[in-house]
């Protein structure tokens, strides 16, 4: 087990402020690695978006006992400063299941970030369809142009393409899209989409998630004023898991031998 934890946090374990490394192992509740986990056979391997109870009771049933989470156990991005965390009832259930299952959990959310290109970025283009039209690949963002699509058209591909059941937009679903700027996860905010639209003359942002009182807004302010701009807003996972469906294949090539499962849960908002 502990070679495939090293290289799931190569480069990243010392990084200042950074939240990779073990975040549960059989007989602690936190920490890094010791020499029983370490050393331990790996028995299956499941990444994941983020470690829900139900994807932890999947892994339990598929026999595996690491897992690789994007995001953190216990619903905040660092744990250190949520002091309503133990004695919360619905994380000591969690705590529960992990400590009855012996499973590890690693949290793997700097590296694949840090990558050039970012891999959850980059799997998230390719997951679309779009790596042979990128144009330029930033530390926060991908741009890439397109054959003319409206944006109605645009939701409909990235619907299909992602397997996933809605999308949110901002902007006239008429409007005719050709450069577009891809933002995975939280990074749909002004400080990240502005920019992007001001360097690149980009019709469109399609991002994971972002204050709604700033992207889309400042879309809503461009549009009045007769630059037309569009939003669309993917939700964390959905933009994310790609990029994690990425890091389990190269997990695969590294370790052929050993069973690798990508989990997805299902959507966490249904629309009414």
């Amino acid at each position: 087990m502990g070679e495939i934890i090293a290289h799931v946090l190569e480069g990243t374990a010392l990084a200042e402020g950074g939240v990779d490394g073990v975040v549960y192992e059989p007989g602690s509740e936190a920490g890094s690695a010791d020499a029983d986990a370490a050393s331990a056979a790996v028995t299956g391997v499941a990444v994941v978006f983020l470690a829900t109870q139900a994807l932890l009771e999947q892994a339990t049933a598929l026999g595996v006992n690491l897992v690789i989470s994007h995001e953190g156990l216990f619903y905040c991005h660092r744990e250190d400063g949520a002091t309503w965390l133990p004695d919360d009832p619905v994380v000591r259930r969690k705590r529960e299941l992990l400590r009855r299952t012996g499973i590890t959990v690693v949290r793997c959310h700097d590296r694949p970030h840090r990558c050039q290109p970012d891999t959850i970025t980059a799997g998230l283009v390719e997951a679309l369809g779009w790596a042979p039209q990128v144009v330029t690949h930033e530390p926060a963002a991908a741009v890439v142009a397109i054959e003319p699509m409206t944006l109605a058209q645009v939701a409909r591909h990235v619907k299909a393409k992602l397997g996933i059941p809605y999308v949110r937009i901002a902007g006239n679903p008429e409007l005719v899209c050709r450069r577009i700027g891809i933002a995975a996860g939280y990074r749909g905010g002004a400080g990240v989409a502005v920019p992007l639209i001001q360097a690149h003359g980009l019709d469109l942002v399609i991002a994971g998630e972002g204050p709604e009182w700033e992207t889309p807004e400042y879309v809503r302010d461009a549009a009045r004023q007769g630059r037309p701009l569009a939003y669309l807003a993917l939700g964390h996972a959905e933009s994310e898991e790609p990029g994690m469906r990425a890091l389990a294949a190269q997990l695969r090539e590294r370790f052929p031998g050993v069973p690798v499962h990508v989990l997805r849960d299902e959507p966490l908002f249904s629309v009414l």
